[in-house]
């Protein structure tokens, strides 16, 4: 951890935090955030202008430097996460999280959308295939999921219908092939230049069943016509059942999110569990001398595994289990509180909190896990699913100062 602590570190630390999408906690993150996804509608854009002849001969060499100083960022932009790789996996050794970055999805993305440009300096036979994949470009546009959780869905619904997707898909694949060898026994004598062998009727069957039907394949003989007929119904059926899987799929995760929205307005109070230490203030006194806080009560008392109905004479002993419940919060100078909830791409994982880069007036007031309420003292490592609350020395400063009056 000594490494932790040179200044090297900490410029890692700030430009991993740059480079990472939605990470937007000062500007220059926001702001580079913003900048990268603007340059990067901007080189897809001019790619898009420069496929009309009429654009290309007006304004080449405008769209030539726009995607020279897009690609030139989005070079210096892969060096950086190169760079900060290791922060990025920060349970791996350098060299092995730098390798599991570059074999990324991401990774592979970041790669080519900069080195396809570069390439024909050096190997100016293979222009047009380097071209190609300069395509791989529009595939960074999937970084705005850190923005929008909404894009997420998508990948939600087929991970969690993979099974039936795949089902779905076995039957498809075995229809086909059973259909192009069929057609080809049938038409192959009648139209041998046509269904020339078992991939011109895999053709035929998979723009047949998939309802695309080019017309540029087509049976002729009685035998064939009647097999086209039964294979085009059959097609209609089973494109159905993956598209109703993915669209089942797609209204259970809109209703569980709109629950959880649901369960979140109508939460009006919160449950808090104290045990009760023989050094603790509240042991040996009755429940009525305690002098609860507006708006909290002691809803329960677990007592050597017995529930005590807290009333007023009740007197607290030391290994009490104390479930105080209390209304949430709704007074403007709390309003400003932030609650953070570290998902397995947040910075924040496998770090000490005094190794966070927040600001001096930021406190770490509240760490949640697995729902245990834990000291937010320096030396607390931070893990994925950590539910954080942070508060503000202006907001504490405001209160006091409202308290007076």
């Amino acid at each position: 951890m000594e490494a932790n602590k040179t200044g090297w570190y900490q410029v890692r630390r700030r430009l991993f935090n740059m480079v990472s999408v939605g990470v937007v906690d000062d500007r220059i993150n926001q702001g580079y955030d913003i900048i990268s996804t603007l340059l990067l509608i901007l080189n897809l854009a001019a790619a898009f202008l420069s496929t009309y002849d009429s654009i290309q001969a007006a304004y080449a060499s405008t769209l030539q430097w726009i995607e020279a100083v897009t690609v030139f960022f989005f070079a210096i932009d892969y060096v950086l996460r190169l760079l900060t790789a290791g922060l990025q996996f920060p349970r791996l050794p350098e060299g092995k999280a730098l390798l599991r970055y570059i074999f990324s999805g991401y990774g592979i993305i970041d790669l080519l959308s900069f080195l396809p440009y570069y390439l024909p300096f050096f190997f100016p036979i293979s222009v047009a295939a380097f071209r190609f994949f300069r395509v791989v470009r529009i595939f960074r546009l999937f970084r705005i999921n850190a923005y929008y959780d909404s894009l997420s869905v998508i990948s939600s619904v087929i991970v969690g219908k993979r099974n039936q997707l795949i089902a779905s898909i076995f039957i498809i694949f075995t229809l086909m092939m059973a259909s192009s060898l069929s057609m080809y026994s049938i038409e192959h004598a009648a139209q041998p230049d046509v269904f020339k062998n078992a991939f011109s009727g895999l053709w035929w069957a998979t723009s047949t069943l998939l309802t695309v039907g080019y017309g540029d394949i087509y049976p002729i003989t009685t035998m064939g016509q009647v097999m086209g007929i039964i294979i085009t119904f059959l097609g209609v059926g089973l494109v159905a059942i993956p598209t109703g899987i993915i669209s089942a799929g797609f209204v259970e995760e809109y209703q569980k999110f709109k629950k959880l929205a649901d369960v979140q307005q109508e939460e009006n109070v919160r449950f808090i569990e104290v045990p009760m230490k023989a050094s603790d203030k509240w042991v040996g006194k009755q429940i009525r001398e305690l002098g609860m806080p507006q708006g909290t009560i002691i809803a329960v008392i677990i007592r050597d595994r017995e529930t005590i109905v807290p009333r007023g004479n009740v007197v607290i002993e030391a290994g009490d289990l104390l479930i105080i419940c209390a209304e949430s919060v709704k007074d403007d100078y709390l309003t400003n509180i932030k609650e953070i909830f570290l998902k397995k791409s947040h910075t924040w994982n496998g770090l000490r909190i005094k190794e966070l880069n927040i600001s001096r007036q930021t406190f770490i007031i509240l760490v949640e896990r697995d729902g245990r309420m834990l000291i937010p003292h320096g030396d607390l490592i931070l893990e994925r699913g950590d539910k954080i609350l942070l508060y503000t020395k202006e907001n504490i400063n405001r209160y006091r100062q409202e308290a007076r009056f």
